[in-house]
């Protein structure tokens, strides 16, 4: 029986964690948030107080376990959902996921993932690197105040001290720095479905993403 695999993409703050989750829901899929991912391994560096200017220094990859249990990422046993989420993380995240070396061992983990079970996969590569083969690919997008407001009500909801105009500024730099790296850059794939969020209600997108998928069925 093959498998169906849902790429979800987009800039940070575009709603496309929630948005998979839910469609990962609606369809009784696996979700695996490719980020998250990431984070744990800028937590774990940070924790070993490693470089992170040496790309080199990640090696650790090649031994830590990593698990998706209803939607919670378990690395080494242990739930790192919400710590990742901190601001030191956030502001790390892209320098460390911007390694080839890093995003090699880490692409290889999520294909490996994704081989024999139907997923709903987000992140910023997924449709041109990761998923590359991928029935559906999606790409959320939304404009910077959008997400630096959704980006400052997650925070308050998780007691996480921010401003909106630090938030802006964040979200402008990582953007930049996302959309511009040398490997797996930011950007929708060439066959993905663009969905502009700013206007639109979590509710609203879910809708046009299962409508889309049923489609097919």
């Amino acid at each position: 029986m093959k498998t169906v695999q849902i790429a979800i993409d987009g800039p940070a703050g575009a709603g496309k964690s929630t948005i998979a989750k839910r469609i990962a829901e609606s369809f009784n899929y696996v979700y695996i948030d490719t980020g998250a991912m990431y984070r744990a391994i800028t937590l774990k560096a940070m924790r070993l107080n490693l470089d992170f200017d040496d790309p080199d220094g990640f090696g650790f990859i090649d031994s830590t376990d990593f698990a998706y249990h209803e939607g919670k990422l378990i690395m080494d046993g242990e739930d790192v959902s919400d710590r990742i989420r901190s601001r030191d993380i956030s502001n790390n995240v892209s320098l460390v996921s911007s390694y080839l070396s890093v995003r090699k061992k880490t692409v290889k983990r999520q294909q490996e993932i994704a081989q024999n079970i139907n997923v709903v996969m987000d992140g910023r590569d997924i449709g041109t690197n990761v998923l590359v083969n991928a029935q559906y690919k999606f790409f959320l997008t939304a404009s910077v105040q959008t997400r630096a407001r959704r980006r400052y009500k997650e925070n308050l909801e998780r007691g996480i001290m921010s401003t909106l105009e630090d938030l802006q500024r964040e979200i402008e730099m990582r953007d930049q720095f996302d959309s511009t790296r040398e490997h797996s850059p930011l950007k929708a794939a060439s066959d993905a479905i663009v969905i502009d969020t700013s206007n639109m209600s979590i509710d609203e997108v879910v809708t046009i993403i299962k409508r889309k998928v049923r489609e097919d069925e």
